[in-house]
């Protein structure tokens, strides 16, 4: 039937590493199957390229800093705190004004049955 496939896994560096690795490399054997050509150039291996350092910048709080992060939390904290009861007031505000519409009209109605 239908077989997935494995994607491939490519690496930040560039180097694609497959998911499944084999059990053991000592069962594989080298085989050559032709005589490489003589033709009487160098061939020697490119030179491989050193990786570039990617240097993370590093965060330096001074103490007036650290002062404002804090402060600047906090005052999230203290606006979010706000937003979220107001929501939670108007909510209660408007269940409560819905139950009494309920009983307002629950009344009108046992009032009509009675005459």
């Amino acid at each position: 039937m239908l077989r997935p496939r494995v994607p491939v896994n490519p690496l930040p560096t560039g180097l694609v590493t497959p998911l499944v690795q084999p059990a053991t490399a000592g069962d594989i054997e080298p085989r050559v199957t032709a005589e490489p050509a003589i033709c009487g150039h160098d061939h020697a291996p490119a030179p491989v390229p050193a990786a570039p350092r990617v240097q993370v910048p590093a965060v330096r709080l001074t103490p007036t800093g650290l002062v404002t992060v804090v402060a600047g939390g906090a005052g999230l904290v203290l606006i979010v705190g706000t937003v979220l009861v107001s929501l939670l007031l108007a909510v209660a505000i408007s269940a409560a004004s819905v139950a009494v519409c309920a009983v307002v009209l629950r009344s009108l109605l046992n009032s009509q049955h009675k005459r």
